[in-house]
């Protein structure tokens, strides 16, 4: 069983005066996930006059507003308000999207930028992987890639970048990988990189700087405007909050493959949708996510 004991009240500071800033938690956990979700509903429906944005995150959420209309304290009193409200009531079960995203771990063109980068880098005689194994007290690379790949991940925020998605291993806090991130960030990382800082890892939908280390190269695209491709008919980003990532490891002939089916725009990503219960899985971790897997398994692609 897993379970993170959450700080009894939400911590507020001001971020000039057009925002507030709501932290549920300084540490991750998806009950900090779930209850940032339901609160950020609950500020949406209360309809609080002058909140022209509400921008939730891992574990807080950000609401600007116009302070002529609505006092800075007026404000913070009815979001405290909701916040007791929801700490009683807030939703543990969503509608989630289960996706498989091929990678090619220990890629050459994630390998040849981790090689210009060596000196921003905590361990230049060694690669991301090798550093990252060295951290969770691994063997070496394969166990970690073997970890990585081993349980899902659910997606809790996207953006910084267009598309780029957050994403937090869905595994007891004790066997969760963490790796810090570079010294000092690349100048350049390729696109779709799949990269790792602190508890979260990402997909750099595009290319271009970058601190986290590099484990590998998904196949397929994460944000890809005017495509062809069916999985991005309805949106150009392919993940929403909430979605849970399944990382298929695959190697250069598939990677090859997958390539050429997203230039004559025949690729599906293998995806399934499952009801998500919190509390259901903090039950048994183990069980609930290989039950989502076979779920995922089961679908066609």
């Amino acid at each position: 069983m897993t379970h993170t004991v959450l700080r009894d009240k939400a911590r507020y500071s001001w971020g000039g005066d057009e925002f507030l800033f709501v932290e549920i938690d300084e540490a991750m956990s998806l009950e900090g996930y779930f209850l940032v979700g339901t609160l950020a509903a609950a500020v949406e429906s209360a309809d609080i006059p002058g909140i022209t944005d509400i921008c939730p995150t891992n574990a807080s959420l950000l609401v600007r507003y116009d302070p002529d209309v609505t006092p800075p304290q007026a404000l913070q009193d009815k979001i405290r308000d909701l916040e007791i409200a929801v700490r009683s009531t807030s939703s543990q079960t969503s509608t989630a999207r289960v996706f498989e995203i091929p990678v090619w771990y220990d890629d050459p063109f994630t390998s040849e930028v981790g090689q210009r980068f060596r000196d921003n880098h905590q361990t230049p005689d060694k690669t991301d992987l090798d550093f990252a194994a060295e951290i969770n007290d691994l063997s070496g690379a394969q166990e970690f890639i073997a970890r990585h790949h081993g349980t899902p991940w659910m997606v809790t925020a996207v953006g910084f970048v267009a598309a780029l998605p957050f994403m937090y291993q869905m595994t007891p806090r004790a066997t969760q990988l963490e790796v810090p991130k570079y010294l000092s960030p690349r100048t350049d990382t390729p696109a779709l990189t799949v990269g790792h800082g602190g508890c979260f890892s990402v997909i750099y939908s595009v290319q271009g700087a970058g601190g986290y280390q590099m484990f590998g190269i998904a196949a397929a695209p994460v944000f890809a405007p005017n495509s062809p491709l069916a999985d991005f008919q309805d949106s150009m980003v392919l993940f929403r909050s909430g979605d849970i990532v399944k990382f298929k490891p695959i190697g250069e002939d598939e990677y090859h493959s997958i390539r050429r089916q997203c230039e004559d725009g025949s690729f599906r990503y293998k995806r399934t949708e499952v009801e998500f219960d919190l509390a259901g899985w903090t039950a048994d971790p183990e069980k609930y996510n290989a039950a989502m897997m076979e779920a995922l398994d089961g679908t066609v692609d």
